[in-house]
């Protein structure tokens, strides 16, 4: 096969080098090849079509009526732009890098480094824009600056960027339908990944998803899967997952690995062991070769014991980080959920100790935990007894009041 350089593909196409090497760290084009820091295009390529018309890169400020012609990756540009970028799995630094310099490059880079569990690092990015007068990023920014600090423990700082982002919204002249569905994906999010009630007059999410881009749908469709969840609609919430991947959302590296741990959580509620192990494989295929490693640790006490099951075995360094997440994550998550709710969930036990409780609290036997969990009975029945000394507590049944819905 012949191939042509990045230089002769970008004089045929009429677009820049940069835009060139962008199409082919997200793997648009099919047949190129790594050149070392470059590629080989096959010379018959046709240029693919930019869903986010990347060549338009200037952040400018435009009227109602220009903005409501835009599309929805353009209006939306600056929304956490890493999650609404279509990337090969291990690609994903070399498509930020192929990212117009810019603070929507910049933002992005505060993305991938909260998702793979460097939340310093994520924080001091999005701090620079929490003033950005660009509404998009602003709100970006608010976002990663929150749920860093929950990780870093700074919760003072993560409420006030949650306000912030709640008073951008409420406070905003622009009410357009295009805006009010942002402003109604940030507060759904925020409220449902930290377990709390939705605000009051929330639209159903009929009336806002349609608004959003491709790949900010996806990551939408996983809170509505959350959501339904928490509510005990197992099924329902499978649904969502199944029919998500189905419009194309496994392009979206990021939200396909959030909407397979909501299948693992559905499926471990449902005791389909087998079904809940292909979605926590599935996960595990996407984010480890770009490390993005943050929602494992996130969704550990969700998850019913499934990162011990599949992810210890195998990869036991891995799973080490994953559980240091945990810890920092969840101390910070229930610093803001356990009051704002008045549920307490445990924060005393070790991550073993919860993932056993958890499922105890379910109904499973010492013997079934002892198989899923690889550990003997014996050493269920310790962590068991050593959680409810913890918690005050003498009755198996009682566990269920601190731990997670």
């Amino acid at each position: 096969m012949e191939y042509m350089s990045v230089r002769e593909a970008a004089k045929k196409w009429s677009i820049s080098e940069r835009q060139v090497q962008k199409y082919c760290a997200q793997g648009r084009i099919d047949g190129v090849i790594k050149l070392g820091v470059s590629w080989g295009i096959p010379a018959g390529a046709l240029k693919p079509e930019d869903p986010r018309r990347a060549e338009a890169a200037d952040i400018r400020e435009v009227d109602d009526t220009e903005y409501a012609a835009k599309a929805p990756e353009d209006r939306y540009r600056g929304l956490m732009p890493l999650l609404n970028t279509p990337f090969k799995p291990g690609s994903c630094l070399e498509t930020i890098e192929a990212m117009e310099t810019g603070p929507e490059k910049n933002i992005a880079f505060a993305e991938y480094h909260y998702f793979s569990g460097r939340a310093e690092e994520a924080a001091r990015e999005a701090e620079l824009y929490l003033t950005s007068h660009d509404m998009h990023i602003r709100l970006s920014a608010s976002l990663i600056y929150a749920y860093a600090n929950l990780s870093i423990g700074e919760i003072s700082r993560a409420r006030f960027a949650l306000g912030q982002v709640k008073s951008m919204i409420a406070g905003g002249s622009e009410a357009s339908a295009e805006r009010r569905a942002v402003g109604t994906f940030i507060n759904v999010a925020s409220a449902v990944l930290l377990h709390l009630p939705l605000p009051e007059g929330t639209p159903s999410c009929k009336e806002f998803l349609p608004e959003l881009p491709t790949g900010i749908r996806a990551f939408a469709l996983y809170v509505q899967a959350h959501y339904l969840y928490l509510k005990k609609e197992y099924e329902k919430s499978l649904g969502v997952v199944e029919a998500t991947f189905a419009m194309g959302a496994h392009k979206y590296p990021i939200s396909a690995i959030y909407l397979h741990l909501v299948a693992v959580m559905d499926y471990m509620s449902l005791r389909q062991k087998e079904k809940a192990e292909e979605h926590m494989l599935a996960a595990w295929e996407l984010a480890r070769p770009d490390d993005l490693i943050e929602g494992l640790g996130e969704h550990h006490g969700l998850l019913g014991g499934m990162l011990e099951a599949v992810i210890k075995p195998q990869w036991p360094e891995d799973f080490k980080r994953i559980i240091d997440i945990t810890y920092r994550f969840s101390a910070g998550w229930r610093k803001v959920h356990n009051p704002d709710t008045g549920h307490d969930v445990a924060d005393n036990l070790t991550t073993t100790e919860f993932a056993a409780a958890m499922l105890a609290a379910r109904g499973w036997t010492n013997q079934e935990i002892g198989e899923h969990m690889n550990i003997s009975q014996h050493t269920v029945k310790r962590h068991l007894s050593v959680a409810m000394q913890k918690l005050g507590i003498s009755r198996r049944q009682d566990l269920k009041k601190y731990m997670l819905r």
